[in-house]
């Protein structure tokens, strides 16, 4: 009889200390990347010639993003999310209807998602981010939380010159585009 209670007991205590081990697919903790050191150059090719000019939009590292007829750019960052981003404007301008939240952003749905590269960062006025790999977030204040930076649009450093260019606080339609 005790042969018969002992069994089950073990088996219920091996399936507890089987429950309690260690996770071995834990999540690892987020580590910021660390710059690139920069490649050597190769000598350029007969027809490569830099004149100074790249007027490739896929290679320029900037995007135009028009408010009510006003133009004006930022300075994309060099990541999944933005080449993703990049291949899709090449097709066709893409529109976002963003709206004020927190006093602090424009936040609006793209409609598809993008690859993520989330890293817990503090924006400031004029930071272009990927919120959850399907909003795009245009910062007029701060705040701290892991986000994809897309790019940072340029000539911003203050609140009032980012709420500016967005047309002030309020619902506002934004197109995207490659320059």
């Amino acid at each position: 009889m005790k042969t018969i209670t002992l069994i089950p007991l073990l088996l219920l205590a091996f399936l507890s200390i089987a429950a309690c081990s260690p996770d071995t697919e834990a999540p690892t903790p987020e580590v910021p990347e660390q710059p690139q050191p920069d490649e050597p150059e190769t000598p350029n090719e007969p027809g490569d010639e830099d004149d100074g000019n790249n007027d490739d939009p896929m290679e320029n590292g900037k995007i135009k993003l028009t408010v009510n007829g006003n133009s004006f750019t930022a300075t994309l960052e060099a990541n999944d999310a933005v080449e993703a981003l990049k291949e899709r404007l090449a097709r066709e301008p893409i529109q976002i209807r963003m709206d004020d939240y927190g006093d602090m952003e424009k936040v609006g749905a793209l409609g598809f998602s993008l690859p993520r590269n989330d890293v817990r960062t503090t924006t400031s006025a004029g930071d272009m981010i990927l919120y959850q790999g399907n909003s795009v977030v245009l910062f007029y204040g701060s705040n701290t939380w892991s986000y994809t930076r897309l790019g940072r649009v340029d000539g911003v450093s203050t609140r009032e010159q980012m709420l500016d260019l967005l047309g002030g606080k309020g619902s506002v339609t934004i197109t995207f585009s490659l320059p």
